[in-house]
């Protein structure tokens, strides 16, 4: 399943107090480029660092756009506004998280760039399972992070990352607690990973707790979305007619119960490393932690 970033224009008609419209600036094409004794140069010269261009679009998302760190701290020494919106209502974080530029995410996050946006609904968290980064997923997961936020277009943030096919980011979302089972127009993320036939993502959200009798508002479920004898037609096959054991059932259960505090809480149970590691998803201590666990 392809995402296309089709929204409608939020700002189309103002510049939210950032400055007078203008086609692209200095200030813009230094930032975005990277010449930062260039931008410094025009700052100290007195150039507007919240100047914006036609769409919105501040020298500070255009260092972000980029991951052009040395200049985001140059912008933001200068006041450049951190949480200023574009004309698709996208905030600078959103576009270091969609570059994938841990070190403009955390510079952003240090100046007090809001992780939930208020008022909006793609947020940076969507951002970054969209370019798939799942680094920067983590880091505003630890920041507060809401990994239920929801895009009325594209979901959650783990209905992002299964469409684009980004394990590594399903995971980690998953591992913080996201809700598997979260649905979209009645999709859950399983529909998507089916309609991608993507079996490993499969195989994770069910190992999570995946519903695979969820149906969507078709009535259909994520079997419905495969043909027939391909691997993921197979895959799903298997899990409906095969019951789930007992430890998987607990599993499930104590993680739901938990919710985001399981990662913390689990440890502090008393329960044995070998049951701890299960429930955290994580390779029995006495296996080689190279070994793929899924």
């Amino acid at each position: 399943m392809e995402i296309t970033r089709t929204r409608p224009s939020l700002f189309g008609d103002i510049a939210h107090g950032l400055g007078f419209w203008t086609d692209r600036s200095a200030v813009h094409e230094a930032a975005a480029q990277g010449k930062a004794l260039q931008l410094q140069q025009l700052i100290q010269g007195g150039a507007a660092v919240n100047i914006v261009a036609v769409d919105s679009i501040t020298p500070l998302h255009e260092a972000c756009i980029q991951g052009q760190t040395q200049c985001v701290q140059l912008l933001l020494d200068a006041g450049a506004q951190v949480d200023a919106r574009n004309i698709d209502g996208s905030t600078p974080l959103c576009d270091a998280c969609a570059a994938g530029s841990l070190e403009c995410v955390k510079l952003l996050i240090q100046h007090g760039a809001a992780v939930n946006p208020p008022l909006f609904t793609f947020t940076p968290l969507h951002e970054a399972c969209m370019g798939g980064n799942a680094d920067c997923v983590q880091l505003m997961i630890d920041v507060g992070a809401l990994t239920e936020a929801y895009d009325s277009h594209f979901g959650t943030p783990l209905h992002v990352a299964c469409a684009r096919q980004h394990f590594d980011c399903a995971k980690v979302l998953l591992n913080a607690g996201a809700n598997v089972n979260a649905a979209k127009f009645h999709e859950t993320a399983l529909h998507y990973a089916a309609k991608v036939k993507n079996v490993d993502l499969i195989k994770l959200l069910i190992e999570f707790g995946g519903n695979i009798y969820a149906t969507d508002n078709l009535g259909k479920k994520p079997i419905n979305y495969t043909s027939p004898g391909s691997p993921t037609n197979i895959c799903l096959a298997f899990y409906e007619n095969t019951p789930l054991s007992l430890q998987q059932i607990s599993r499930v259960a104590l993680r739901k119960a938990l919710g985001r505090r399981a990662l913390d809480s689990v440890s502090k149970l008393g329960l044995p490393n070998r049951i701890v590691c299960y429930v955290l998803y994580q390779p029995p201590p006495d296996l080689d932690l190279d070994i793929d666990y899924f």
